[in-house]
């Protein structure tokens, strides 16, 4: 049978969510703790590879099992196996060609900017801190400018495949001030690899004065401009949810 778990992650003590070489993965983590249980040898599909230091309330991962276990003891015992920094959230029973990350509608980031001149020990972890003034209204305003389907080229890292398409889809793109906290927040259809802090980064560029607006626009048209898309820093970034047109299933498991 196939089971969809639905992960809950701190990514700081990480590499990566795939597997990496040079460190420890959630990747890893999520299938040593399917084999304690089960004795299989798995890999598992997941709807996104988020990078080193990024967190997830809601990625999607599935994969195939000989096990009869439900998959409500597959959610507890890989609880009692995992760090405390890893958790699935929810597990379910899907058809056999359920794939998380071809079958999803959406994927939906934020990141978090503290402001100020002091950083928050609480909240080191899932925030930036940016000790710069920054204009809201101008990152609302470059924040609307990414809606739509754009060649995102200058705002991805290297491709998986040479050639492949940069072109995607952002369906809503926000920048909120809560409190002490600017939240950037997107949903499109997918995005390329550093696509989102890069996004970020240029943002805050924009709430500091540092890039124009029209530099910005230039960017998000893949026009020749001087401006470039630095990448902000790992830990603000978190994939809060992965949308399907029938996932979660129903009927509940």
């Amino acid at each position: 049978m196939r089971l969809a778990l639905i992960v809950e992650y701190e990514g700081t003590a990480y590499s990566g969510f795939q597997y990496q070489r040079n460190g420890p993965s959630i990747q890893e983590q999520l299938e040593n703790s399917i084999t304690a249980l089960t004795g299989e040898k798995v890999r598992i599909k997941a709807a996104g590879r988020t990078d080193a230091g990024v967190h997830a309330l809601g990625q999607v991962v599935a994969f195939d099992t000989a096990s009869t276990h439900p998959p409500s003891t597959f959610q507890r015992a890989m609880n009692h196996r995992l760090p405390d920094d890893i958790a699935i959230r929810a597990a379910y029973r899907v058809d056999d060609g359920f794939d998380p990350r071809r079958h999803a509608l959406s994927r939906r980031y934020r990141y978090t900017m503290l402001t100020g001149s002091v950083h928050s020990p609480l909240r080191r972890r899932t925030s930036t801190l940016v000790r710069e003034d920054l204009n809201i209204v101008r990152m609302a305003e470059g924040a609307e400018m990414l809606v739509g389907v754009h060649d995102f080229a200058r705002f991805g890292g290297p491709l998986e495949h040479e050639g492949a398409s940069t072109v995607r889809e952002v369906f809503s793109s926000s920048v909120t001030a809560i409190d002490d906290a600017i939240v950037f927040e997107v949903e499109g259809n997918a995005f390329l690899p550093h696509q989102m802090r890069r996004m970020a980064g240029a943002l805050v560029d924009v709430g500091r004065g540092a890039m124009s607006i029209g530099s910005l626009r230039q960017l998000i048209d893949g026009k020749e401009t001087d401006a470039t898309s630095r990448s902000a820093p790992p830990q603000g970034l978190c994939l809060i949810a992965v949308t399907y047109a029938d996932f979660p299933p129903k009927n509940g498991e």
